[in-house]
Formats: C-alpha cells, sequence, structure tokens
C-alpha cells in the first residue's frame, strides 16, 4: 500500500489555520522560526518517516526483540535512526538555546513526532524517551549530572528511559518498594526491581540511563517519600571508560503489538553495588517526575491519533481502489461494480475514522500551543496556560487512545477479510494501537485524575479556565450563520457538563468518595467527547474563513472538514445523552457489587 500515513495538509492546516502558530513565531522566543522554516521541518520529518521508519514498519513487528545472554536484543536500525535523531538534533529540539537545543516550539515538535509515530510507532519511542530523560536532568538535575549525561544522551548514543512500574507496584506509586541507601560518596544505593521498561534494555545503545523513582531509607509512606534518581546501566569512570552499576536486565516481555520496541524486567543491586544519583530534592521525586509523565501522556495521545491516521489513510486508499457492488437504486447487474468509498456505510466509517484522527490531532497540537504560550507568558496569564494544559491532559491522553482503538478497528473493517491478514498492514496497526489505553496510566488513572483532581484543584478555578475558553468559541461560532446551530449544540452539551460535574462533586461534598469516583471512567468519556466538539467547532471556523479566499485546489479539503465537523455534532456528540443519564442516575450499581457477586 502507499507510503501515506497522514495529510500535510490537514497538519498545515491544524497548525496555521486552527491554533495559529504563526502568532507564537512573533515572539521572541521562537523568532527564529517562520512559516517556511515549520514547512521545511515538517518536510524533513517526512522524509525521514518514509525514507528510514515505514520501511522496517512490518519487519520489526515480525522480529521483535529477544532476551538474549541476559540482554535484549532488538532490530538494528535502531542505533541507526537514533543516531539519525541525534545527528539531527530531534531529541535536543525543543529545549532552550542556552542547553544545546534549537528552542522549537512543542506544537511544531509534536506535529513531527505525530509523522515520525504515524510511520513506524515502535521506532519513534526510543528517541521520544530518551528526550523526556534529558529534560528532566536539564530541568533539576546537578551541573555534574548535566555534564555527564546529556551530550551523549542527545548524540543519540545513550538511552533514556523513565522507571517507575514495580512487580507490586503500579499505576501505584506510593507502594513503590525499590530503595536508595545514602553514601558519603555522593551516591545512594539502589536496590529493587521495575517492569514494564519502555526501552529498559537493548543493545543498539551504549548505555542505558534510567529515570528511577526509589524511596530513600527512613522516608515517609506512600508517594510524599520518593525521591528521583539517575541510575545508569554503566556508570561513567571517566570521559570514555564506563563500568557495569549492578543493574541487570531480567526479562523481556512479548506483547500483542507494539512490537519493534521492548519493555523491560529490571533488577537493581543484586551485588549490593547499584550506585543512584539524586535528581532534585529527595522526597520530591514525583513532583520532579510528573514533569515526564505528563509530558509522556501527551505523546501517548499523539501516538494513539498518529497509529489511527495510519490506519485511516490505508483504508481510505483501499476504498477507493476497490471495486465492489453497485449502488442500492442500481437494478441492472450487468453494470460494472464501483469502488466501496460511494457506498454510504463505508463513507460512515471513513467519516468517523477521520472524526476521530483529526479532532484527537486538535487537541493535541493545542496542548502543545499551550506548551508554547506558557514559556512566553508570565505572572498569572502563564498560571492560567499552566492550570488549563493540567485540566486537559487526561483528555488529550485518552480521547485518542479509547477512540484510536475505535477506529483502527473501523479501519480494518472497510478491508473486510484482508483487513484481518497481515498481508495487509491493519491488522498491525490495530495491535500497535491498543496499548495506548493502557501505558502511561490507564483510562480508570486518567478519569480519577481529571474528576478527582483536576475538576475540584484550586477550587475549580482551572475547570473555570477550560469553561471559559469553550464559551469563547461558542459565542466566536454563533456569529457565523452556517455555524450558529453547531454552537449552540456545544453550548448545550457545556450545559449538561455542567450540570453532571455539579452532581458528581456534590457526593464528594457529602463524602461520598467511593460514589464520587465510581463512574469517573463515564465522566472522562463523556467530557472528551465535548472537548473534541469543542476542537471540530474551532476548526469549522477555520475553515469558513480559509472558504473565503480559498482556491479550487483547497476547496474541496475545506468543505470535507465542513463535512466531518457536522459528522462529529450530528453522530458522536449524541452519545453524551445515555452517559448523561448513566452520571446522573442515583442508582450506584458498581460500588453496590462485592466479590462475592462474581462467583459463577
Amino acid at each position: 500500500m502507499a507510503e501515506r500515513f497522514f495529510s500535510e495538509k490537514n497538519l498545515a492546516f491544524t497548525l496555521f489555520n486552527v491554533h495559529d502558530i504563526g502568532s507564537l513565531l512573533a515572539s521572541e522566543r521562537f523568532g527564529e522560526y517562520t512559516r517556511e522554516s515549520v514547512d521545511m521541518i515538517v518536510g524533513t520529518a517526512k522524509k525521514i518517516a518514509v525514507e528510514h521508519m515505514f520501511p522496517v514498519f512490518s519487519e520489526m513487528d515480525k522480529n521483535p526483540p529477544k532476551y538474549v545472554d541476559g540482554t535484549i536484543r532488538v532490530h538494528p536500525k535502531v542505533k541507526e535512526f537514533m543516531a539519525l535523531a541525534g545527528e539531527g538534533g530531534w531529541i535536543s529540539a525543543i529545549f532552550p538555546y542556552d542547553r544545546g537545543g534549537q528552542q522549537m516550539p512543542v506544537s511544531v515538535f509534536n506535529a513531527c513526532q505525530f509523522i515520525f509515530a504515524s510511520a513506524n510507532y515502535s521506532l519513534s519511542v526510543y528517541p521520544g524517551l530518551t528526550t523526556g530523560a534529558v529534560n528532566l536532568i536539564l530541568s533539576f538535575g546537578s551541573e555534574e549530572l548535566r555534564k555527564t549525561y546529556v551530550e551523549r544522551m542527545v548524540e543519540g548514543r545513550w538511552q533514556g528511559t523513565m522507571a517507575l512500574t514495580e512487580p507490586e507496584a503500579g499505576s501505584s506509586l506510593g507502594d513503590v518498594r525499590a530503595s536508595a541507601e545514602p553514601t558519603d560518596k555522593g551516591y545512594y544505593l539502589i536496590r529493587g526491581q521495575k517492569t514494564f521498561i519502555s526501552a529498559g534494555d537493548h543493545d543498539m545503545a551504549e548505555n542505558i540511563v534510567h529515570l528511577m523513582l526509589a524511596r530513600i531509607k527512613g522516608a515517609p509512606a506512600g508517594v510524599k517519600g520518593l525521591s528521583l534518581f539517575v541510575v545508569p546501566k554503566y556508570r561513567p569512570v571517566s570521559a570514555e571508560q564506563l563500568e557495569f552499576n549492578d543493574v541487570s536486565c531480567a526479562g523481556c516481555y512479548h506483547k500483542m503489538g507494539y512490537r519493534g520496541a521492548p519493555i523491560a524486567q529490571l533488577s537493581m543491586g543484586e551485588s549490593g553495588d547499584c550506585r543512584g544519583w539524586l535528581v532534585g530534592e529527595p522526597n520530591r521525586g514525583l513532583s520532579c517526575m510528573f514533569q515526564m509523565m505528563n509530558e509522556a501522556r501527551i505523546n501517548v495521545g499523539l501516538g494513539a491519533a498518529a497509529i489511527a491516521s495510519a490506519a485511516y489513510h490505508a483504508a481510505l486508499e483501499y476504498a477507493r481502489e476497490r471495486l465492489q457492488g453497485r449502488s442500492v437504486t442500481e437494478k441492472d447487474p450487468e453494470k460494472p461494480p464501483v469502488p466501496i468509498i460511494e457506498h454510504a456505510d463505508v463513507k460512515r466509517m471513513l467519516l468517523q475514522q477521520r472524526a476521530i484522527v483529526e479532532g484527537g490531532l486538535s487537541l493535541i497540537v493545542y496542548a502543545g500551543r499551550l506548551v508554547d504560550a506558557a514559556g512566553i507568558a508570565s505572572g498569572e496569564e502563564k498560571e492560567r496556560l499552566e492550570l488549563l494544559l493540567d485540566f486537559i491532559t487526561p483528555m488529550v491522553k485518552t480521547y485518542p487512545s479509547e477512540m484510536g482503538v475505535i477506529s483502527t478497528s473501523l479501519a480494518l473493517q472497510c478491508l473486510g477479510g484482508y483487513g484481518y491478514s497481515d498481508e495487509f498492514p491493519l491488522e498491525q496497526y490495530l495491535r500497535d494501537m491498543r496499548i495506548h489505553p493502557i501505558h502511561e496510566g490507564t483510562t480508570g488513572i486518567q478519569a480519577m485524575d481529571l474528576l478527582g483532581r483536576k475538576v475540584t484543584m484550586h477550587k475549580g478555578r482551572a475547570a473555570g479556565i477550560y469553561l471559559e475558553e469553550l464559551g469563547k468559541t461558542i459565542e466566536a461560532a454563533r456569529a457565523v450563520a452556517d455555524l450558529k446551530p453547531y454552537a449552540e449544540k456545544l453550548k448545550a452539551a457545556v450545559e449538561h457538563l455542567r450540570q453532571v460535574t455539579g452532581a458528581l462533586v456534590g457526593f464528594a461534598v457529602k463524602g461520598e468518595i467511593d460514589r464520587f469516583l465510581a463512574d469517573a471512567t463515564l465522566y472522562l468519556e463523556f467530557s472528551g467527547i465535548i472537548c473534541i466538539a469543542w476542537q471540530w467547532l474551532l476548526q469549522g471556523m477555520a475553515a469558513v474563513r480559509a472558504l473565503a479566499g480559498s482556491s479550487e485546489a483547497d476547496r474541496d479539503f475545506l468543505e470535507g472538514k465542513l463535512l466531518v465537523m457536522k459528522f462529529f455534532f450530528e453522530y458522536e456528540l449524541p452519545k453524551i445523552e445515555g452517559l448523561r443519564a448513566r452520571l446522573m442516575s442515583g442508582e450506584a450499581v458498581t460500588t453496590a457489587a462485592e466479590p462475592r457477586h462474581f462467583t459463577d
């Protein structure tokens, strides 16, 4: 199938027409960037994706990592791609100039990451993980740690990871047991196990540098006693010499998808000589790690939207070429069959995929724009932008992840039996997609974060800021005759959101916390649909503006945009009605269920 995984036209439209990235480029911080240079960067990302990433997309899946003699062997392309990412400045692109970076807007960087992930998600994560780890060292590490680790990590020679999860402490980080014993030599002795660590060990990097949570002996219980450490597989003893740091790889998980990147089990301190260097202050590790976790959560949503995009374009190509059947009104069996894209149900499936992919991408670009805008703001405005980003992050992570599974499944459905076979890429896309509702905090964790923390934090201020932004869009759209009906639909949905939120918070006020959070996942689904409707209304306004002076070549695209917006409001937004009915119900079903009720 053709090597098309995303729409360049839609990506540019989302960046510049919908979210006005151009206004950011006028700031002093991003003044070195122009529309032309952004187009060139995106073009370079596409070239890398087509020439280096997609050609091994299937090959890396069919030849997954293997645990051999205490290490994990991965595809040789990983080393080449990491070197390419290092030489091209992709690992350090978003870092400030004074930290050796390119000070690239996060919104632009994420657009490029979307391209990479759409071509080969597994391969894209290696440099992405390293970027996150380096960012933590730069933000909170000592000057000595920066000098020791950053250069070789951004060159792509050393792999970075985030090592949180343990066998007995998955999402419950307060139960982390890895210990850190102080010494008088400037380091701590680390003992424990970590599991499900992405790129946690492999043979295509000279070293693996873990950003690891552990508990200093005597620290408080729970998350307040966690500290953050740099724990390398090999510790530097001189500028060029490394020695084993007592970090052993105990195994590699075999996964249904996302097979090109290893997920490792690690054991630290089996010989009593695993050394870790403190990052930031003692017992403040989780607050530091949240920076990487929040970045990772946005990146999970990005990766999910990217895979769904690749699946959509594969389905679209097939639907245009596959001849089968005739119009339901055509009675002459001698007439030639038509491309299946002419059948109403296939059009429905393609519209739903595009609604999910482009709605999710818009939210991801918007999140990146908030990061950029907060970086050039100060005072109250900076705080406002950061609160807004914090509030929407669970939806940025979850909507593309959960709905991406549905979208990719629809793409496979468009191909029928061919989609279920590995001669076409759809079955791999579906397998690769399924991890996204799980890693970096499951959907249930994101749901409790949104309802249990984000809705109520700062006495509801973050939620209020979010609703203000939705209100601004609604009022602007009401002034556009063609968009007014959709603005009214979103306004009604926002009122439902207020009503449902108030009812649920009422349980918390009464101390009924179990009941408050019991249907948090449904609340997140409900909220996510409304959030994406907002993004589609923003895209609708941008399309109306662009149509006024559009060329013939752009008209089909822009009219298609408006059609997909209408599809979302007519097919997807009404789904909140059933969710609202459940969320407003006084009947407590899940909290009433007990283990005895699940006996056969």
